[in-house]
């Protein structure tokens, strides 16, 4: 099975991406060791994230390999349908999957969403409007949400150029 890992010090504060069997697999925000096993695919998942990032991008188009429990991956489904500078609730979500009353059910699938920004966590938000939690960080969150929202951009290029 073929793995590949490459760590973006630059994007936001610092995330790496990891790869297996041809679809993604995880991307993880901090700190990392310098790593690079890229290949094609990983190095397709940052092109397309520093076009997000940049502002040219609005949805993606690589394969994922969601793993998690069958509530997780419903939930990590239907962030999926969340358009690009919306938000939904917990509750609107919770609804969705057919666990109305499971707020704190989706807020932890959220937390433990293994493909943020791709699989949209940061779009669900808390019925009041306050942006909520974030595993990101609530900044990481603030951010994505300005940008989605006009905000600009936060790269000037795409990788590569």
């Amino acid at each position: 099975m073929t793995s590949e890992t490459l760590h973006l010090p630059d994007v936001l504060s610092g995330l790496t991406i990891h790869t297996e069997g041809g679809a993604l697999r995880s991307i993880r925000f901090g700190d990392a060791p310098p790593i690079s096993d890229s290949g094609p695919l990983v190095r397709e998942v940052e092109r397309q994230l520093r076009e997000f990032l940049g502002g040219t991008r609005k949805t993606f188009d690589v394969p994922l390999d969601l793993r998690g429990t069958a509530f997780q991956v419903r939930v990590w489904r239907a962030l999926m349908d969340i358009p690009y500078g919306s938000t939904a609730s917990y509750r609107d979500i919770a609804t969705a999957v057919g666990c109305p009353r499971g707020f704190q059910a989706i807020g932890q699938a959220n937390h433990h969403n293994p493909i943020p920004i791709i699989v949209p966590c940061h779009r669900v938000i808390a019925a009041n409007g306050s942006i909520g939690g974030y595993g990101g960080g609530r900044e990481r969150k603030q951010l994505l949400l300005d940008l989605e929202r006009g905000g600009g951009r936060l790269f000037e290029s795409a990788a590569g150029d």
